[in-house]
């Protein structure tokens, strides 16, 4: 709305003609409506395009299927990590039970003999997956090429 100024208020006080209210036109308010408009407008684009530039990850699923059995290459190594890894740091390799902090050296004695560098992993299933990863670089820093994780299909044997 225009601003009305009287006209005492400009300085001049005495006789003469008498002047009209001066009009200004001063941006004390800004119309909002137009703003509103194109800020819904805005919202509607967002809301519309948002869902196109999401893309989800392609991962493939793990199926259970009976694999072909191994070739014989000797007696295999089998690592085990025991429900009680999380308090005593104990894991087994066959049936004997070491620590965590010699688990890499035991390993490389054991490879330093054989032709293939791969073990089978066996995890009690209440083991977190940080343990199991610990003990899985353990296994690499002894020099193991590929760590086989057995799992036991559901109401099988593995």
């Amino acid at each position: 709305m225009p601003k009305v100024v009287a006209a005492g208020a400009s300085g001049h006080s005495g006789g003469g003609r008498r002047r009209r209210p001066r009009v200004t036109s001063a941006l004390s308010e800004i119309n909002v409506v137009p703003l509103v408009d194109v800020m819904l407008v805005l919202l509607i684009i967002f809301m519309v395009a948002a869902p196109m530039m999401q893309q989800g990850l392609t991962v493939n699923l793990p199926q259970q299927r009976r694999g072909q059995p191994l070739p014989p290459q000797g007696e295999p190594i089998y690592v085990t990590v025991p429900i009680t890894f999380a308090r005593q740091g104990l894991v087994q390799i066959g049936n004997e039970s070491i620590r965590l902090e010699v688990l890499a050296e035991r390993v490389r004695q054991l490879l330093e003999r054989r032709d293939d560098k791969n073990v089978f992993l066996r995890s009690d299933g209440q083991v977190t997956m940080q343990h199991v990863m610990n003990v899985m670089d353990r296994l690499k820093a002894g020099g193991v090429e590929k760590v086989a994780i057995i799992s036991q299909p559901p109401g099988g044997r593995p």
